[in-house]
């Protein structure tokens, strides 16, 4: 047996007499007026946030042995902007890959992924995504999550890697993860908006839990070993977006409704630092003045073409390229065509809104080009011309704007259909900054304790630009990880903040005493 040396002791005792004198300070009210003398709630772990993210967040720490959660959604539904996504989600799987005949890699990914964000979002974070999202998918499949067999390139992803959700579209995810949070007696309550984050101090000291509103009331709970804000991003926040990127301001959105940032000031207010916020993504979507939303552009197997019916942009670029290349057309419209062969390739969700389409007169369908040109308002000759040009180029397997071979696919079966591609915002790259382990980094560069963020609501994993498929995998891989993270994260102090007494403080520096020995001698 190892025999502890007097000055060892000395010192590990030492330590541990100082832990107390910190435990007993956050008893005292008057180190921050805003702490609760007396909390509402008392929860082991805050989820602040019911869409992908959070959900993972909650079901992935029930797995790990943390059941002692409390999810708050400020909607009166769940799901965020996982529920109304295309769902497509991409990870290097070779099991389907190379069935395929597609070869890749997890430095494929992660090249593909830092140079596709021209190099301005953390390496770190997207190791950390690349090499977990594999494993996201076995996760996701182990709880009922059904993919089809095979992989396919997202909108503007670059690369075929994307799993398509069996069903359709983003809420296959949400339903199997509410089953779950079911099953593990996880609360979801909706309808409570966040309105305060409550730390020590303003900005010193662990974050103690939030204040919410319901029903008119402000409730406070307090969460004893963490809060993570899976709160999504910026998108439907015309004027959060507006100020940092200008041009967006009276742009559609293809986000649902509560996707307005609120939680990002309320981090900052508690000292959390932000990167990145003026990259902001749109995808094809509802024009200037138009409401309904026809996304014939899943899988990148249609082609865009201008007001004169000729083609503009390479339909598989990236996103923020052909964002670019729309927004400078008149009147910011341009418009998408493919044929029923393509139309029978995407989601069920995403014909029905072309269906809906043709009763809105966002979307047409014809038996001829030249018959579709018209309806659409656009030169019958020239677009025949466009999409002839387009045929002979894949038959000689060569593109004219360079589209690449494994993407080109001919305009031929009847009907054809065509939809307005406009420019909606569609994502935000930016957010509050985190480390690998999702913990929220203040302005200072330091860990802010007990705070975490998953999800859209972060910064510093796409840098300029996201590819298409890497939102899902970004939500539910950072999700599955923080929730395992804080389950298994064992703290060496009791909640002191809720407990008191001479009992106590003994019990505090016998704690203390056995986990600075730990580390001096574990």
């Amino acid at each position: 047996m190892m025999e502890l040396s007097r000055r060892k002791l000395l010192v590990a005792a030492g330590a541990a007499a100082a832990v107390v004198p910190a435990a007993h300070a956050a008893q005292d009210p008057s180190l921050s007026d805003n702490v609760p003398k007396k909390w509402d709630r008392t929860v082991k772990l805050l989820i602040v946030g019911a869409g992908g993210a959070g959900l993972t967040a909650a079901v992935s720490a029930a797995q790990n042995g943390l059941t002692d959660t409390l999810i708050l959604e400020k909607m009166a539904y769940i799901g965020g902007n996982t529920a109304i996504s295309g769902g497509g989600m991409n990870a290097v799987d070779p099991a389907r890959q190379k069935p395929q005949g597609i070869e890749d890699s997890i430095e494929n990914h992660y090249e593909q992924t830092l140079k596709g964000g021209d190099y301005r979002a953390n390496p770190a974070l997207v190791k950390e995504l690349v090499e977990n999202a594999p494993e996201t998918v076995t996760w996701l499949e182990s709880i009922g999550m059904k993919f089809k067999d095979k992989v396919y390139q997202v909108y503007g992803s670059l690369y075929p890697r994307g799993h398509a959700p069996l069903g359709s579209l983003g809420q296959d995810y949400i339903k199997v993860l509410v089953d779950q949070c079911k099953k593990y007696g996880i609360p979801i309550e909706k309808q409570a908006r966040v309105v305060r984050i409550i730390r020590e101090t303003p900005l010193k000291g662990k974050v103690l839990g939030v204040e919410y509103e319901k029903g008119g009331k402000l409730i406070t709970v307090r969460a004893t070993k963490a809060v993570v804000v899976a709160a999504g991003g910026f998108g439907a926040n015309k004027k959060m977006r507006a100020l940092h990127d200008p041009r967006l301001a009276d742009l559609t959105t293809t986000n649902h409704p509560g996707a307005t940032g609120d939680l990002l000031p309320l981090m900052v207010d508690v000292g959390a630092d932000l990167t990145g916020m003026d990259f902001i993504q749109c995808n094809p979507g509802c024009p200037p003045g138009r409401t309904h939303r026809v996304p014939l552009h899943q899988g990148g197997r249609f082609i865009i073409v201008d007001r004169n019916g000729k083609r503009f942009i390479r339909e598989d670029e990236r996103r923020d390229v052909i964002r670019d290349a729309v927004l400078i057309q008149p009147k910011a419209t341009a418009w998408g065509i493919l044929d029923q062969t393509r139309f029978d390739m995407i989601n069920q969700g995403q014909k029905d809104a072309a269906y809906k389409g043709l009763e809105t007169g966002d979307a047409w369908k014809a038996d001829t080009i030249e018959e579709l040109a018209q309806k659409m308002g656009l030169p019958p000759a020239a677009l025949k011309a466009t999409v002839d040009e387009f045929n002979a180029g894949v038959k000689a397997g060569k593109d004219k704007l360079g589209k690449f071979q494994r993407n080109l696919f001919p305009i031929e079966k009847p009907p054809f259909w065509g939809a307005y591609v406009g420019m909606s915002v569609h994502h935000t790259m930016g957010g509050v900054v985190i480390n690998t382990a999702a913990e929220v980094i203040d302005r200072r560069g330091e860990v802010i304790p007990n705070l975490y963020a998953a999800g859209e609501v972060t910064g510093g994993i796409h840098g300029a630009n996201r590819l298409g498929g890497n939102a899902i995998a970004d939500c539910l891989t950072f999700g599955r990880l923080v929730g395992k993270e804080i389950a298994e994260k064992k703290a060496c102090m009791i909640d002191a903040q809720s407990e008191s007494g001479p009992d106590v403080a003994i019990w505090i520096i016998v704690s203390s005493l056995t986990c600075v020995l730990g580390r001096y001698f574990g």
